[in-house]
């Protein structure tokens, strides 16, 4: 064997060690249900928040394979939602929760979708008068929740994370929900927790 090839045969062992190595950053389900949980119970508040028994997903953390096939898992980590931004919108949902969404929760005229908002689903239970603010706040109330999952995907580095944000939050909303309010299964049908 000669120099030359010698050298060659060394950067090509490189390169494909190199090629063979992939990082995935998987989302930290467990940490975001953590951090959804926290959330949603300031938004709805001590007094009307639904205990939760459902236990934490597993999983999360960095995979490093190649032609060794090492892996190796970080622990969990934390999901960031102390962010200004965050806590604006977080602030925003609070009150119209107690000024608003609870006795409309409570009273069945809307209810928690599968994807994370909120929905109408009886105008009949509200007076004619509250009608059109029902509309309103509602419309105000999605376009928060919208903003938030966003905001939550960025402020951790990993806007690609949105939709699982969006996601762990709508199961949480739900397990989070007091009895008597309404939500949609996963086949879009309504009942009541």
């Amino acid at each position: 064997m000669t120099k030359q090839s010698g050298s060659l045969l060394l950067i090509f062992a490189i390169v494909a060690l190199a090629a063979c190595v992939t990082i995935n950053v998987y989302f930290p389900e467990a940490a975001a249900e953590r951090a959804a949980d926290r959330f949603i119970q300031d938004v709805i508040g001590e007094d009307e928040r639904q205990s939760s028994a459902i236990p934490p997903a597993g999983g999360g953390g960095l995979r490093f394979s190649g032609l060794l096939m090492a892996s190796a898992y970080a622990q969990s980590p934390d999901i960031n939602i102390d962010t200004p931004q965050v806590q604006s919108i977080k602030e925003r949902m609070a009150e119209r929760h107690r000024n608003h969404l609870a006795e409309w929760f409570n009273a069945g005229a809307i209810g928690l979708t599968r994807r994370g908002l909120v929905e109408i689903r009886d105008r009949s239970a509200v007076s004619l008068a509250d009608r059109r603010n029902l509309e309103r706040i509602v419309s105000e109330e999605n376009s928060d929740r919208n903003a938030v999952y966003r905001e939550i995907a960025v402020a951790n580095g990993h806007p690609e994370w949105e939709s699982d944000v969006r996601e762990t939050f709508a199961r949480q909303w739900i397990s989070n929900a007091r009895s008597g309010w309404y939500y949609q299964t996963a086949d879009g049908e309504w009942t009541r927790k």
